[in-house]
């Protein structure tokens, strides 16, 4: 006769799994209280939400050609430090990738330069180049750059490691060095994601470089800033409404070139 009992839907959990799920969900209500955050808070910020976005329209457009000013520069310092970031990427994502790299060592320390670069925020990086040459858009080129560095470094060489390897061991039968090796049998198979990741780290730098601006690394956020620290709530709409153009046309004309090279 056939067993009908039901199956259980999911183990019994021991005593360490059921105190580790006790201890975690604790943790999670404990979050929820600590951060203030309140159905009565929110309530009562409406209004004054509401007053804003009252202010905020119609937007100001007197300021508009000096605003397209510092978006321009806002896009040339996140191309820029993004080309840079991708470049120096390839690189260091060579001399992580398991296989590849020619020395343990350097592999490891290839794989925590990117940790870092991926760890610490833009934000905290455009602070300390700040510091280090001064207010304007090359600190903001230079965290970019570094950001990218860690975005694109990881999926580069998870990328590489990803690769086929029969040409790798074909060409190493016949005597290929690590140079040729690479080029020729490990990069042309990961450029679909080598292409798809550019493309995102530029999108990602696009909406990065308009916060790095509230730090002093140039473009538009220093306009934003300014806006806001002058209520100036109209002329904050205007910038808002030019910064989504300027990402939507990013991301539109990213995904027409994905669709044709990949």
């Amino acid at each position: 006769m056939a067993d009908l009992t039901a199956p259980m839907r999911w183990e019994r959990p021991n005593a360490l799994s059921f105190t580790i799920g006790v201890v975690v969900f604790a943790f999670v209500i404990w979050s929820f209280s600590s951060v203030g955050l309140s159905l009565e808070r929110i309530v009562r910020g409406i209004p004054a939400l509401g007053s804003m976005l009252e202010r905020m329209f119609p937007p100001d457009i007197e300021r508009l050609p000096r605003i397209l000013e510092q978006l321009l520069i806002t896009f040339q310092m996140a191309l820029v430090g993004c080309i840079l970031g991708l470049v120096l990427a390839f690189p260091i994502s060579v001399l992580a990738a398991e296989g590849l790299s020619p020395h343990p060592v350097l592999k490891h320390a290839a794989r925590a330069l990117i940790a870092l670069f991926r760890t610490v925020p833009d934000l905290v990086w455009a602070l300390l180049f700040v510091i280090a040459v001064g207010l304007g858009p090359a600190a903001g080129v230079m965290a970019i750059m570094v950001d990218k560095i860690g975005f694109a470094g990881r999926f580069f060489a998870e990328a590489m490691e990803e690769a086929d390897k029969g040409p790798q061991e074909a060409l190493a039968t016949i005597g290929a060095t690590r140079t040729g090796l690479i080029f020729s049998a490990v990069v042309p198979l990961a450029l679909p994601s080598f292409v798809a990741t550019s493309l995102f780290s530029l999108e990602k730098a696009v909406r990065g470089s308009v916060i790095l601006g509230l730090v002093g690394a140039g473009g538009i956020g220093v306009e934003l800033k300014v806006a806001f620290d002058l209520f100036n709530y109209d002329t904050a709409a205007t910038i808002i409404l030019t910064i989504f153009a300027l990402v939507i046309a990013v991301e539109q004309a990213s995904n027409v070139i994905r669709r044709r090279l990949i």
